[in-house]
């Protein structure tokens, strides 16, 4: 939001989704959030002296920057070799469109989604609902 972190992508991206698991609702203080996968070597920092981490689980960190507070990066073991971009922090048009909504089953019970994107979740949040 301030430009004190900037960031590159090279397309293509691997994968755009909406996750709805309450981790990313929490840290980004919202419904849900869309996330762009990119694999770690078509990331490029390009002012990231602001930007700070926070360890949100054992396996996982989220990047956020610590002038203004915007969160932008989520980082895992679980997909080690990606970096998962939050699309709102990517200025203009990308390669595709959100493809899916993850962690469906641990969605808001507020939230009421109408598009018809598959829904994803269960255990591994990523299985077919």
């Amino acid at each position: 939001m301030c430009g004190a972190v900037r960031f590159a992508i090279a397309l293509p991206t691997k994968w755009c989704a909406h996750c709805h698991c309450s981790m990313c609702r929490r840290a980004h203080g919202a419904a849900y959030v869309t996330w762009v996968g990119v694999p770690r070597g078509q990331f490029r920092m390009i002012a990231g002296e602001a930007l700070q981490r926070y360890r949100s689980s054992e396996a996982a960190t989220r990047g956020f920057c610590g002038k203004c507070g915007s969160m932008m990066l989520f980082e895992s073991t679980r997909w080690a070799d990606e970096v998962h971009v939050a699309r709102a922090a990517i200025p203009g048009a990308i390669d595709r469109e959100p493809q899916a909504h993850v962690f469906f089953s641990d969605r808001a019970e507020w939230v009421h989604v109408e598009d018809p994107l598959p829904r994803k979740g269960g255990a591994s949040g990523v299985e077919p609902l």
